[in-house]
């Protein structure tokens, strides 16, 4: 077993990333076009820095970041880092990926990009993550995620490597790394809300064709100040109304307490809609 890091960008700077702070924060929202742009980079640069030069490739198997029923942001930067990979591998006579999903049981309304490294361990250490071990038997892993700040995820990764005795070569994949140990954490949460102030910022992101829903987004509406939810959510189309609450009813935000009262309302707002289309019909 061997196990190897690759990062497309190092951040050394509170400044200069070597990628657009506004691109990053739309891809944590559900940008679907930037995460298309970052899924072929990180792949790419990959294939470039270490398939290109390795030999006898196995079958790969690749495996998004951790999560429980809504897919987080890297879910959809990973469906275009498997395309990418997939036209090399076919021009190359490999077998094309396989995917895997490591499962979570935990979810948590805390910000995790504003934490310290202490914080994220104490945070997400009573999580506990599963995977198909049978399934992965003979095959290199390739655990894929959106960025690495202290690796508090990476260990919780390793941990479930450890427990479940996966003897397999392992890439940790991301596409930007934090390598400056003197930028505190919270950079991420810079990096997160550059582009997002208020849940406002979302319609532009929400309405557009790529958008792909994850963690992140439903976490931020749910918990949003109620009154100015309410102005932002009876401007959404109910086709996103009735994707967002089953997302949040799937990850069980209806058992949380902070997530309730707006989680309600759009119930309602569905049960409204649902009886206009009843009596008026389209």
């Amino acid at each position: 077993m061997k196990a190897l890091t690759y990062s497309l960008h190092h951040i050394n700077s509170e400044t200069h990333f070597g990628f657009e702070a506004a691109d990053y924060s739309r891809f944590k929202f559900g940008d679907g076009t930037v995460s298309r742009d970052f899924g072929v980079a990180l792949a790419n640069g990959f294939i470039e820095e270490h398939l290109a030069r390795a030999e006898n490739i196995k079958q790969l198997v690749v495996i998004s970041s951790p999560y429980s029923f809504i897919p987080t942001a890297t879910f959809a930067m990973k469906n275009w880092f498997v395309y990418t990979l997939n036209h090399w591998l076919a021009e190359n006579d490999l077998p094309v990926v396989q995917e895997t999903k490591v499962h979570r049981t935990i979810t948590y309304k805390e910000d995790y990009g504003e934490l310290d490294a202490e914080q994220r361990m104490k945070l997400i250490g009573n999580d506990s993550f599963h995977i198909d071990k049978a399934f992965l038997e003979g095959k290199t892993l390739i655990f894929l995620d959106d960025i690495r700040i202290t690796g508090s995820h990476e260990r919780m990764i390793m941990k479930m490597v450890d427990a479940y005795g996966l003897k397999n070569d392992i890439y940790m994949l991301y596409f930007a790394e934090l390598v400056n140990s003197n930028i505190h954490p919270n950079i991420e949460n810079y990096l997160n809300y550059h582009q997002v102030k208020s849940i406002f910022d979302l319609h532009k992101i929400i309405n557009d064709s790529s958008f792909c829903i994850n963690t992140r987004l439903v976490k931020y509406i749910l918990n949003y100040e109620h009154d100015k939810f309410r102005v932002f959510i009876e401007d959404q189309s109910t086709a996103f109304l009735d994707e967002l609450y089953n997302m949040a009813l799937g990850n069980g935000y209806h058992t949380i307490e902070a997530y309730q009262q707006n989680l309600g309302f759009i119930k309602k707002l569905l049960l409204l809609d649902n009886y206009k289309l009843v009596q008026y019909g389209n």
